[in-house]
């Protein structure tokens, strides 16, 4: 944190840094979404965000916006700048070649290759540094990349969609549609800012879903997840007729079976199948997020599932958040609840949630949700 408190000005050039930053909200992956502002004389002169990985990173193209005018200038910039060489150079050299004079930063970068060390840099090379301006809505920004940089695991999001009484599909397993299409259009924005969509076999053979982000703006589809222990997934399944890449996650060892063919039948339909450990013939999730964090570079997951699945998250505790869609509709007590989940013992050992966000998409609500912590 810096030792002076920050002026108005500065809040007011962060908080264009941060609007900045979301122009990459679906598109960085696995990079942070970073915005950079540059300010002269009380003016900006340049700015900038980043858009995808490899591409110029926030701070160039600010100062190839503000050219000459960058030397005096004072850079905003809502994550430290880098100071290791990766697909492009180092920010901080590039920040203190073009004369910046001053460089405040939202956040420290999480990244062990930068953590500190970009905002060192820039104080040998003689420019003024400051950090921790806004930087509770700075890592709001990018809970994904911090998560795995300090885990090595994503951030996971639970989207689930209910009747006011909680249920989720007619007891015959009929559930489309519980909410309206506002609601589900937003479900598609939930997708396009997601590294990776993972749901269980039994969803799939229910509902055949795509698990496509459908916007209209041009993003990368998300990396589709199908925990399939025993490799029932049809080769005609949607979502293996959907741009992108489908990765089959199958049991490994002894709790997996002779596949009869299945595994080469998928690949040929274009899915790509691996084996993690399981138990009781059921994906540990534990390691699947450790592939997912280290071989993937998933930041943010979005689990999309039943009660079954979506309730081992919550009892493992391996979870972030929790977006739920409400819909004005009864189904009854026959029908499907929301989570899979053993009764606790008491009233004092219930699971404590912590709504963050209430908005309304047509006559539904969606409640943001997070984990009550201590």
């Amino acid at each position: 944190m810096a030792d002076t408190p920050f002026s108005a000005a500065d809040h007011a050039f962060m908080t264009r840094a941060l609007r900045l930053a979301e122009g990459g909200l679906r598109t960085t992956d696995p990079n942070p979404r970073v915005g950079c502002v540059l300010v002269r004389s009380g003016e900006v002169v340049g700015e900038g965000w980043h858009l995808r990985a490899g591409e110029p990173h926030a701070e160039v193209r600010a100062l190839e916006a503000a050219g000459e005018s960058a030397h005096g200038a004072t850079a905003y910039v809502t994550l430290e700048p880098c100071a290791h060489h990766g697909r492009t150079p180092p920010c901080a050299e590039a920040l203190a070649r073009a004369g910046v004079a001053r460089v405040v930063a939202a956040m420290e970068d999480p990244n062990p290759q930068v953590a500190g060390q970009g905002l060192e840099r820039l104080k040998v090379a003689g420019v003024e540094t400051a950090s921790g301006l806004m930087e509770g809505p700075a890592r709001t920004l990018n809970p994904g990349f911090i998560r795995r940089m300090q885990t090595g695991r994503p951030h996971v999001r639970l989207k689930m969609a209910a009747s006011l009484d909680g249920r989720t599909a007619l007891a015959s397993g009929e559930s489309q549609w519980i909410t309206g299409q506002a609601a589900r259009t937003d479900v598609h924005g939930l997708r396009a800012r997601s590294s990776a969509v993972v749901t269980g076999i039994g969803t799939v053979l229910a509902d055949d879903p795509r698990l496509t982000a459908r916007v209209e703006d041009a993003v990368a589809q998300p990396l589709r997840v199908v925990l399939d222990p025993h490799l029932a997934l049809p080769p005609e399944a949607a979502l293996l007729r959907e741009p992108g890449r489908t990765l089959v996650v199958a049991a490994a060892g002894g709790d997996g079976q002779a596949d009869d063919g299945a595994e080469a039948a998928l690949v040929a339909a274009g899915a790509e199948v691996i084996r993690l450990p399981a138990h009781g013939g059921t994906i540990r999730l534990g390691p699947l997020l450790d592939h997912l964090g280290a071989e993937e570079q998933v930041n943010e997951l979005l689990v999309e599932t039943g009660a079954t699945l979506a309730g081992a998250f919550l009892e493992a505790g391996l979870w972030d958040e929790l977006v739920l869609y409400q819909a004005p509709h009864l189904l009854g007590d026959a029908a499907r609840g929301l989570f899979r989940l053993p009764e606790p013992a008491s009233m004092a050992e219930r699971t404590t949630l912590r709504v963050v966000e209430r908005r309304m998409f047509g006559d539904d609500q969606r409640l943001w949700i997070r984990r009550e912590e201590g």
